[in-house]
Order: C-alpha cells, then structure tokens, then sequence
C-alpha cells in the first residue's frame, strides 16, 4: 500500500466547518419588525467615561465602543443596534426598550459562527421580554442555555443586559 501525502487532510476536511455568515435582517428591516408602522429618529450618543464605568459596574460587562446606535420611537420607545461576541465570531443585535425601560424584543441581525444560531429562534428570544437593568439577567438563572450554544446564549444573555443598563444610564428618556 503506498502512503499518499494528502490522505492526512482527509480528517482535517471532516472536522472543520467554515463559518458562514448569516444575514437575517438589515438595521431597517429590524426596525420594521420591532416597531411596525413607525418612524423612528436617530438619537446619536457618545458614552462619556463616568457612563462607561457606570455600565460595566452595573452589567458586570466591558463596553467595546462608546458610539451607541440608538433611535427613538415617537412612543419614547428606543432602539438600539449591537454586536456581541459569540465564541469566535461578532453577533450583530437589536434590542427594542420600552419608555419604561423594559425589553419589548430582541432581533438576532446577523449571525457568523458555524454553530450556535439556535439564538435567533423566536422562542429563545422571547425569553428577554419584559426584562429591565434591575433583572440579573444571568444564563441558567433567568435564561435558558441553548445546548451546543453555550458563548452564544451566555454573549447575548449579557449583551442584552448591557443595553438594558446603557438604556438606563445614557438613553432614558
């Protein structure tokens, strides 16, 4: 029997599977779905570094950019776009927030990891509804672990908590 050299990338073509980037929704089409029929304005905020502190302390999680994407709906509802980590890739994210402060949806934009998309599931999502920045929001303890999406649930979980407390700290109206 003779020993071909590319016999070994056999195994490695089985075992890896590239990451496929999944567009689900554009910014406007989150927007539509989250608030139907409504036009919302943009409402620019630069975090200053007391707000920062304030938001990591509070959420127990890092703020990546002080530019929040965030719109206002004529209700005093907000809108707010993100990205949170998965485990190797960026999960793009909307999260509505009510003029109370309480979460009215969540939006899974875009999703980039090979595994782990199960986050964008309706039911897994709904979840977050009526949570605010006074919710511990933890995985396992307020949300359900997406067995196989362990980073992802987790990075969501705590993502939307951040913006639940950005929401309070920076964009209360």
């Amino acid at each position: 029997m003779r020993f071909h050299p590319l016999t070994l990338l056999a195994p490695a073509l089985v075992l890896t599977q590239p990451a496929v980037a999944e567009v689900y929704l554009t910014p406007e089409q989150a927007q539509a779905a989250l608030f139907p029929g409504q036009a919302l304005t943009p409402l620019p905020v630069t975090l200053t570094g007391a707000q920062v502190d304030a938001i990591e302390s509070k959420s127990g999680v890092d703020v990546r950019n002080k530019a929040v994407q965030a719109w206002r709906a004529p209700d005093g509802a907000t809108f707010i776009l993100d990205e949170v980590l998965g485990k190797h890739e960026f999960i793009s994210l909307a999260v509505a927030i009510s003029k109370d402060g309480a979460v009215q949806g969540v939006e899974i934009l875009e999703y980039k990891e090979s595994y782990g998309h199960e986050v964008r599931e309706a039911e897994w999502l709904a979840q977050f509804k009526g949570k605010t920045a006074a919710d511990t929001l933890k995985l396992e303890k307020d949300v359900t672990n997406i067995s196989g999406a362990t980073l992802s649930s987790k990075h969501v979980t705590d993502g939307v908590h951040r913006l639940l407390v950005t929401w309070n700290v920076a964009l209360k109206p």
